[in-house]
């Protein structure tokens, strides 16, 4: 247990519900950006939710927007972080080929915001970058901490810029600032439009008849999947480090599109070749052909090993959408969540 303050941005995603889940296991107080919008998007930490009257409360929420550096170094000036874990992004790979100049900012640019903003107010805090195996893009595998980069996506480029900013303020200035280079990790809190939940997704509902085919581009692309459950530890163990460094997170493992989708289908006794259909919508106009991360340093430094690899991963999001499809009713209203954010500053 520990009495720390963490503040992460991207805290509603997939990676910030686990990350918040855990340290507030470790006895953190946690804060997290959320953006303003007319709907709420906490679904995935409502399960956390502890009214912001009750004294023992340790999870609250803040508006902003990273592409405000105004509003990011409020933030931090109030809540006087002792780690920052960066995660908040334009996140989908397909998309940021629709959108570059929004993934650049919101992606990489983000990054020196927050790091400017912590040198600005000169808090001793330390901060965690989520760097992304899609930097590597063309680089022949296994993938480790001293591979080129080669980004295939304006994604990968903006996560790019991010790493190098990340070690530009490290060096230039003595902060503490790690990027942590995590392959594919998936769970069933990934976004619906990623591969893994869409299939896992398609799986069950054409198992219990509620559809019929799911359509797919590139299955011949290879991934390094993990969990991202298992991920966020390594996050937390990069910060607890007596010197900042970074760190490739990875099963080292590689597997297909296709053997993923297989392995989904074979899980409810389907046979997927009946029911995908190609759609080059999908496609990307510079494909990843093969990511296989090589994640001995963090096995020997920061003693994290994976244990949860594609195929288990695939029963698991399967198992976790098939649990879906009879709910336990909820109560009728807004996200709980909803009055624990903190007024506007």
């Amino acid at each position: 247990m520990t009495n720390k303050t963490a503040l992460i941005t991207g805290v509603t995603g997939q990676d910030g519900s686990y990350l918040a889940e855990l340290l507030l296991e470790r006895g953190y107080v946690v804060h997290g950006i959320v953006r303003r919008a007319s709907t709420f998007n906490t679904q995935r930490i409502d399960h956390l939710y502890q009214d912001p009257h009750d004294p023992d409360a340790r999870l609250f929420l803040h508006y902003g927007d990273l592409t405000d550096g105004t509003r990011v170094a409020g933030l931090l000036e109030h809540v006087q972080p002792d780690e920052v874990y960066h995660l908040a992004a334009q996140s989908h790979v397909r998309v940021s080929f629709d959108e570059p100049e929004f993934t650049g900012d919101a992606t990489g640019l983000s990054t020196t915001r927050l790091l400017e903003a912590i040198r600005m107010t000169q808090l001793p805090c330390r901060f965690y970058q989520a760097s992304s195996s899609e930097m590597f893009g063309a680089t022949p595998p296994p993938q480790h901490e001293g591979t080129p980069f080669h980004p295939r996506s304006p994604y990968g480029v903006a996560k790019v810029y991010a790493y190098w900013a990340t070690r530009n303020y490290r060096e230039a200035y003595g902060m503490y600032a790690v990027n942590g280079i995590l392959f594919n990790h998936e769970s069933p809190r990934r976004g619906p439009t990623f591969v893994t939940r869409k299939v896992a997704k398609a799986a069950a509902r054409i198992k219990a008849g509620l559809q019929d085919v799911v359509y797919l581009g590139n299955l011949d692309a290879r991934r390094d999947w993990g969990y991202a459950a298992e991920y966020v530890e390594a996050m937390w163990r990069m910060l607890q480090q007596d010197e900042p460094d970074d760190y490739v997170i990875a099963t080292g493992v590689s597997c297909s599109v296709r053997d993923f989708v297989a392995q989904c289908f074979a899980h409810v006794g389907l046979d997927w070749r009946d029911h995908v259909r190609f759609d080059e919508r999908y496609l990307r106009p510079t494909e990843v052909d093969d990511l296989v991360g090589d994640a001995s340093k963090a096995e020997r430094v920061l003693s994290w090993r994976p244990t949860v690899r594609a195929p288990e991963l695939a029963r698991l999001m399967v198992d976790a959408e098939l649990a879906t499809l009879s709910p336990v009713p909820s109560p009728v209203g807004a996200s709980r969540t909803a009055n624990r954010l903190a007024p506007a500053r």
